[in-house]
């Protein structure tokens, strides 16, 4: 499986942690932003190949790891994705706020909109009409 991973760095002068220990007070200046999307694919040769003119336009890729990157997004839809989608984007533009360490991968999974197991979870709310308000004004 492909994984993109970036920001991540050690603090100097600390043996085996990634971060230095913290008071209290300290804890709230970090939080975990968990965002999970579930995607259709309508096209995945479509996928496939922007994939592939991302890889062959990337200038500072090194031969190995591109011919690497070539043959995993050729064979797995899902690894292209995962290529194309840059979520450290989604806090690039946000103000006050450091992106430290972030991660993300992707898979091909069963969905069965009409099943239970995908039906609103306890942070969404079901409108009279059966539309999902998911709490920030966002509906499905």
């Amino acid at each position: 499986m492909l994984m993109k991973v970036a920001g991540r760095r050690k603090v100097a002068g600390v043996r085996g942690r990634t971060l230095p220990a913290m008071s209290t007070p300290e804890t709230s200046r970090y939080v975990r932003l968990r965002v999970e999307l579930v995607l259709e694919l309508t096209d995945s040769a479509a996928v496939t190949r922007a994939a592939l003119d991302r890889i062959g336009g990337d200038s500072a890729m090194a031969d190995d790891e591109r011919a690497y990157t070539v043959r995993a997004v050729t064979e797995d839809t899902a690894e292209a994705l995962a290529f194309l989608v840059d979520p450290p984007d989604l806090v690039d533009d946000v103000p006050g706020v450091d992106l430290l360490q972030a991660s993300w991968s992707s898979e091909e999974i069963d969905y069965d909109p009409d099943s239970p197991e995908w039906g609103p979870d306890e942070d969404d709310v079901v409108a009279a009409d059966g539309e999902v308000d998911d709490g920030d004004g966002g509906r499905s």
